[in-house]
C-alpha cells in the first residue's frame, strides 16, 4: 500500500508539471505560482501568513516575495501606517498572471475529469482531500483525521446502479464470481429502480463526500403480498466495520416495519460470517441452506427470514 501510494504521488507530481522549472504555463517557479494564488485569495496577507500557508521558512518566503515585487507581480504596503508590517497584494500584472494560472489549471483538471465517470470524479476529490489532510496532520502532529460523515439517502441517486454493481463485483470476485454475476446485479438493479414509484419498494444509499459507499433495497413485489425481499446490500471495503452497514440495514428494516410486511427474506451464501452476524443481530434466522448456482458458481446458498414483531 505505501509503495503504491508513493508511486501514485510521484506520478501526480510529474503529470502536474512540478518537476519542470516553471509551472502552469508561466515563467514562474512552482513556489511563486502558489504564492500568487494565496496572495489573491487572502487580501492584506503578510509574509508571515504566507510562510504558514506555503509551509516555507521565513527566509525563503522573504526572497520569494522580493522576486515577485521586483518582477512587478506583487506590491507591498504598510499595514495601517505601521511600517514594520507589510501587506501583500497583486499588481495589475499580477492579477493577469493569476488569471492565466487559473485558466491553465482549470483546463488541465477539466481535461482529466472528462475521462472519468461521475462517481470516479467524486472519489478523486474525496481521496485528495483526505490524503492531504492526513499528510498535514502527520507534519503538524495534530493526530488522526476524522473521516467525512456518511449520510444515508433514500431513493435513486445518479450513478447508483453502476456504483452498487462495482461494489458487488469487487467484493464477490474473491469467491470466484465474475462477469455473469456482475451482469445479473446490474440488470436486476436497473429493472428494480423503474419500480421505485411503488410504495412497497425502497432504495437507500450510504454517501460519503458525494460518493456512494453502500446500498440496500427492499423489493416488496417479487416474493408476493406481505413479503419483503432485502436485496443489493453491499458496503464499500473502506466502510466495513464502521457502522455504515448497520445503518443501511436499519433504514431498510424500519421501512419494512412501517410498510407492514409480515416477513423479510434475504438470500446469501455460506461463509460470509460477518454479514450473518449482522443479520442475526437484527432478527433474521437461517431457514434454508442448499447448494446452488444462481450466481454462476456453485456455493451453499442460504435463506434468512425475519418475521414481523
Amino acid at each position: 500500500m505505501i509503495r503504491s501510494i508513493r508511486n501514485a504521488s510521484r506520478g501526480l507530481v510529474r503529470e502536474l508539471g512540478f518537476l519542470e522549472p516553471t509551472l502552469a504555463g508561466t515563467d514562474l517557479a512552482p513556489s511563486a505560482v502558489h504564492a500568487l494564488i494565496e496572495i489573491e485569495a487572502h487580501p492584506a496577507i503578510t509574509a508571515g501568513m504566507l510562510c504558514t500557508l506555503l509551509s516555507l521558512e521565513k527566509s525563503s518566503v522573504s526572497r520569494l516575495v522580493r522576486k515577485l515585487v521586483d518582477a512587478g507581480e506583487v506590491k507591498e504596503e504598510s499595514s495601517n501606517g505601521d511600517g514594520r508590517t507589510k501587506c501583500l497584494s497583486l499588481t495589475a500584472k499580477g492579477q493577469g498572471t493569476v488569471a492565466a494560472i487559473h485558466a491553465f489549471a482549470t483546463s488541465q483538471v477539466a481535461a482529466a475529469l472528462s475521462r472519468l465517470q461521475v462517481t470516479d470524479r467524486e472519489a478523486v476529490l474525496a481521496g485528495l482531500r483526505t490524503y492531504t489532510n492526513a499528510l498535514h496532520a502527520g507534519r503538524t502532529d495534530t493526530g488522526r483525521i476524522d473521516r467525512p460523515a456518511v449520510t444515508i439517502e433514500s431513493g435513486y441517486r445518479s450513478g447508483m446502479i453502476g456504483r452498487s454493481t462495482e461494489m458487488h463485483a469487487a467484493f464477490y470476485r474473491r469467491v470466484g464470481f465474475g462477469a455473469y454475476f456482475e451482469a445479473q446485479v446490474a440488470a436486476g438493479l436497473a429493472a428494480f429502480v423503474q419500480r421505485l414509484d411503488k410504495p412497497v419498494n425502497g432504495l437507500w444509499s450510504a454517501v460519503e463526500s458525494g460518493r456512494i459507499v453502500g446500498s440496500v433495497a427492499i423489493d416488496g413485489e417479487d416474493l408476493g403480498a406481505g413479503l419483503a425481499h432485502l436485496r443489493w446490500f453491499i458496503v464499500d471495503e473502506g466502510q466495513r466495520g464502521g457502522g455504515t452497514g448497520r445503518r443501511l440495514l436499519s433504514e431498510a428494516l424500519s421501512f419494512c416495519d412501517r410498510t407492514g410486511f409480515t416477513e423479510t427474506h434475504l438470500w446469501t451464501f455460506k461463509g460470509l460470517d460477518a454479514a450473518r452476524h449482522l443479520y442475526e443481530a437484527n432478527g433474521f434466522a437461517l431457514v434454508d441452506e442448499q447448494p446452488g448456482r444462481q450466481w454462476g458458481e456453485e456455493v451453499t446458498e442460504q435463506r434468512f427470514v425475519r418475521k414481523a414483531a
